[in-house]
């Protein structure tokens, strides 16, 4: 086995000979197998053991056991305690996603502090396997049934090439003693349920079933290859500034594939995602949610919209004093001037008649209801309307906000004034304020 994994690490070009490791070892079989074959490889490894403290006192024996055994074989030892469970409910994640995120965080600030080249973990084939299946019941694209990747930046994964069974057989032979996980045997993790029961009946089936689904995910590997190229083409063609071009994603191959490779790493489900594909030809105003996200559908394209709710969405802010800049959320510049020679036609500067205001000036996010005179007419106007006469996109109508004097619009700010406090002749005193290019939202 030892030749087995020198040539796979060759062959897929994971490491050089002298390289320096963090090897992730848990006490496990695969672990302890893992960091016993890179060494006699003669690479230089830094075993790095997480105590997640959830087994009680069998997370204390096995950071004892891992301790115990570095320096009995003189390798280097170091390790680190979690409080798992409050970090879990904190960031209002699983568990095992709680776990996963606090060990390869910490063995990336090992990496750097040892200056190793890479981190190596102990994922086998049969890992591989039950990870093309759990993404095949959950739902995936061919990414997902590529199973574990050998290589993911500098995560390396060295025994992708042997079996567990291969793995015990190694450690019988060398002699190497290793620690047992009882929630190992416990179905009520997917990925057990998956080892102890689905596929013991895939077997009956056909009794190479893993080698065979290996192999297939390999295909799948390599065919994913031409297909992220052919994809990321399109991809960039039709997504800019976070808008999907609708009519440029209807001319490429498969709408579906583009759709799933933009959507899916952002949390839309397939089933979500399958109805953004129905609703190519939908009126706009539909909207599509993951957890983090919404797709919006406006005429022409589909605009990706992270959920981030301000808390100055549903505040409202005064205008007291107009001798000076006031704090408020959208970076305006206010002063009290006499009325200027020249006016500066640009949608982020306001001209009013001071002494048609009344003060204080308010300013909030539009309403429903809301309107207004725009600047030149003499008919009031909804705000709703005047959105849809400018093409405005559903997240640019939630942006805007409004200046009032009362309850009378005075801004509809950065696009257009109201006519009634515009500035005429008998005008004497100006107030002249100034949106911050690129503050406003």
């Amino acid at each position: 086995m030892l030749q087995k994994i020198k040539t796979y690490i060759a062959e897929k070009r994971l490491l050089e000979n002298d390289a320096t490791l963090i090897v992730g070892l848990s006490g496990g079989a695969d672990s302890m197998a893992l960091l016993d074959i890179l060494t006699l490889l003669g690479y230089r490894c830094i075993a790095a053991h997480c105590n997640f403290h959830l087994r009680g006192k069998e997370s204390e024996d096995d950071a004892g056991f891992v301790k115990k055994w570095c320096e009995e074989s003189d390798i280097e030892f170091t390790s680190i305690n979690f409080d798992t469970r409050q970090y879990a409910a904190d960031k209002k994640i699983s568990i095992e996603m709680a776990a996963r995120e606090l060990r390869y965080a910490w063995f990336e600030m090992m990496r750097i502090q040892f200056n190793a080249d890479a981190i190596a973990v102990a994922h086998h084939k049969d890992d591989s396997v039950e990870t093309v299946l759990l993404n095949l019941i959950r739902g995936t694209g061919i990414g997902g049934l590529s199973g574990i990747s050998p290589k993911n930046k500098k995560i390396v994964r060295p025994m992708l090439c042997v079996t567990r069974s291969e793995i015990e057989n190694y450690l019988t032979e060398r002699e190497i003693p290793f620690r047992t996980d009882h929630t190992n045997y416990e179905d009520i993790y997917a990925r057990n349920y998956i080892r102890l029961n689905v596929l013991p009946m895939l077997q009956k089936l056909n009794p190479s079933v893993s080698e065979s689904i290996f192999r297939t995910s390999e295909n799948l590997a390599e065919a994913g290859k031409v297909y992220k190229k052919a994809v990321d083409a399109d991809i960039e063609a039709v997504l800019q500034n976070n808008k999907i071009d609708i009519e440029k994603l209807k001319q490429t191959v498969s709408p579906s594939s583009i759709l799933f490779e933009i959507l899916s790493p952002l949390g839309f489900h397939p089933s979500v995602i399958d109805d953004v594909k129905n609703g190519l030809n939908a009126l706009p105003g539909k909207v599509f949610y993951s957890p983090t996200y919404r797709l919006i559908k406006d005429r022409i394209c589909f605009l990706i919209d992270k959920i981030e709710k301000s808390e100055s969405d549903n505040q409202s802010y005064f205008i007291d004093a107009v001798s000076q800049e006031i704090s408020n959320p959208i970076g305006l510049d206010i002063k009290l001037t006499d009325v200027p020679k020249s006016i500066c036609k640009n949608n982020n500067m306001l001209y009013a008649d001071a002494a048609k205001l009344r003060f204080p000036l308010k300013l909030r996010r539009w309403q429903t209801g809301d309107w207004f005179v725009p600047f030149g007419m003499k008919g009031k106007k909804k705000l709703s309307d005047f959105f849809t006469n400018q093409k405005f996109n559903l997240i640019e109508k939630e942006e805007t906000w409004i200046l009032l004097s009362g309850e009378d619009v005075v801004w509809v700010v950065g696009h257009r004034p109201d006519n009634r406090f515009r500035i005429t002749s008998k005008t004497k005193s100006v107030l002249q304020i100034e949106l911050k290019s690129g503050e406003m939202g």
